[in-house]
């Protein structure tokens, strides 16, 4: 199960970099709204670009936990905890702006997997 745990934990950031570093001024078919990069997607949320920035550096601070607890434990369970919350946000706005159910798809995919981790993690599982 160890392994398991990992390899969402693993996936779980590599997703959040995705988004945040490399996707962040593309257009994906997963934007809410209308939106065309991350910053105009806070925007259709009605949410100011201080609070996008926030919430950038929140998710990446916890992608960067998750990676650095595969060597120290601690560090998982408060890091999936943050994301579950901050994912939870994400899908709240793509129903907030009701986006089709596939836009919130992978948010909701995140949203699964770190529940998984920090539940996991927490157990010993």
């Amino acid at each position: 199960m160890e392994i398991i745990v990992i390899a969402a934990q693993i996936i779980l950031a590599l997703g959040i970099y995705n988004v945040w570093l490399l996707r962040a001024k593309k257009e994906t078919p997963y934007r809410g709204g209308a939106a065309t990069d991350l910053r105009s997607e806070f925007a259709a949320y009605g949410l100011p670009a201080s609070f996008m920035l926030t919430v950038g550096a929140a998710k990446l601070i916890c992608a960067t936990c998750l990676i650095a607890g595969i060597w120290y434990p601690p560090l998982v369970v408060p890091a999936a905890a943050g994301l579950a919350i901050l994912i939870f946000g994400a899908v709240a706005m793509h129903f907030k702006v009701r986006d089709p159910l596939q836009r919130a798809a992978p948010a909701t995919v995140m949203l699964g997997l770190s529940t998984f981790v920090a539940i996991a993690a927490y157990t010993g599982g």
